[in-house]
């Protein structure tokens, strides 16, 4: 038992599935085969809202309904407003357009200068290796490509992609995302990571990937020898809210940890799901307890149909600012707005600075309190009209 244990519910149990025997319900490969797919699967479980049914016969347009048995336990079916349920189940939001959404957000496509690989940033790359997830996000920035709903059409190359990188010596980091890249085959990673390995200016390699929150199966021996092997392994995971932090998020989190695989989250701040402070701050308590740091908070990005779980970015800098000074400094994730059309990551931080002048940087705490530090140039002539004159030391 952990500490301040009853904090969330640390959810565990077969569910639904309890008939199922235990060794299948284990097995990431049964959890795949036996995801919720279909309008009918989903309301033999859930007694739907006319919103989220009419979003159910509208994703196989925009993105493709798919929920782990395993994740799909975590919801509340006497809730409505479940905020698990409201990240996976679709609804009649997602048919809506509003005016500055677009289907590419972050501007991916622009910078693209072979299948597969993204090119914003001039040390890094984004190698995109698949366009399949365990379950799906209602709000991913990807929707176009995941899941195939739209007929992106997108055919993963790792031969052209590695050639890339290897003939790219300033590109020294790599991520792998997609999709998502635990969703390939150990045989398949591991040649991945192996062949990224042997590239000499290739430092940092990292995987953005969902699967240990939807599939915490996925994490087995085998692929935590093969993070060994080749490591060290960066791994970016996304959990949104304390209710997804169960008994086996925390135990895959472990087995990665103890593989030598250092753990981040990124969260994307949404409506009615994580968009209030206490929400928040257990949400990155109980991170830290699972081996995770918090990494990133993002705001949603403008991807179409997402408006109706967009928050206010105002409540984000709001979050950030109860944190700071009333939570440990490592589980405070920056706050940041993937720009739209490809300005990359720009962070958004409360305002501590309220002036910069000639000789101080005046600052206000976390209580609003007035601080101001001086400037090196004022306190170095200081200390030189103060410092008494040295005579010449005569050998």
């Amino acid at each position: 038992m952990y500490p301040n244990d009853s904090l969330t519910h640390w959810h565990s149990g077969q569910g639904h599935w309890s008939d199922i025997p235990a060794e299948q319900w284990h097995d990431w490969k049964w959890q795949l085969k036996n995801r919720i797919t279909k309008l009918e699967q989903l309301e033999t479980y859930l007694e739907l809202t006319p919103d989220e049914r009419a979003g159910c016969l509208f994703a196989k347009d925009k993105l493709a309904l798919a929920i782990t048995p395993y994740f799909f336990n975590l919801i509340d079916p006497k809730d409505p407003n479940d905020p698990v349920r409201r990240q996976v189940v679709p609804s009649a939001g997602e048919m809506k357009t509003a005016p500055e959404e677009l289907l590419d957000p972050v501007g991916e496509e622009n910078t693209k200068p072979v299948d597969g690989i993204v090119h914003r940033y001039p040390d890094r790359v984004l190698f995109l290796v698949t366009d399949r997830c365990a379950a799906y996000c209602r709000y991913c920035t990807r929707s176009r490509l995941v899941s195939n709903a739209q007929d992106y059409n997108f055919h993963p190359e790792f031969e052209s992609g590695l050639e890339y990188i290897r003939t790219h010596p300033e590109i020294r980091d790599v991520l792998l995302s997609g999709g998502d890249p635990l969703l390939l085959s150990d045989k398949k990673l591991d040649y991945l990571l192996g062949e990224l390995r042997k590239i000499p200016h290739v430092e940092f390699i990292r995987i953005g990937s969902r699967i240990p929150v939807f599939l915490p199966q996925r994490i087995t021996p085998e692929l935590c020898e093969i993070f060994k092997k080749h490591g060290p392994i960066w791994l970016s995971i996304h959990v949104n809210h304390p209710n997804e932090c169960s008994h086996e998020l925390r135990d895959a989190c472990e087995r990665l940890s103890f593989a030598g695989v250092p753990i981040g989250n990124q969260s994307v701040l949404l409506k009615a799901v994580n968009d209030d402070a206490a929400t928040m701050k257990s949400l990155i308590h109980r991170l830290l307890m699972m081996r995770v740091r918090p990494y990133y908070l993002y705001q949603c990005d403008l991807i179409t149909g997402s408006a109706h779980l967009r928050a206010d970015a105002r409540i984000g800098i709001e979050i950030i600012k109860s944190l700071r000074g009333h939570t440990t400094g490592y589980a405070i994730p920056q706050f940041v707005i993937d720009a739209p059309g490809g300005g990359g990551k720009i962070p958004i931080n409360p305002e501590y600075i309220q002036a910069v002048t000639d000789s101080e940087i005046i600052m206000r705490n976390f209580q609003g309190e007035e601080y101001r530090y001086p400037l090196i140039d004022t306190a170095a002539q200081a200390l030189d009209k103060s410092a008494p004159e040295l005579e010449p030391i005569l050998m």
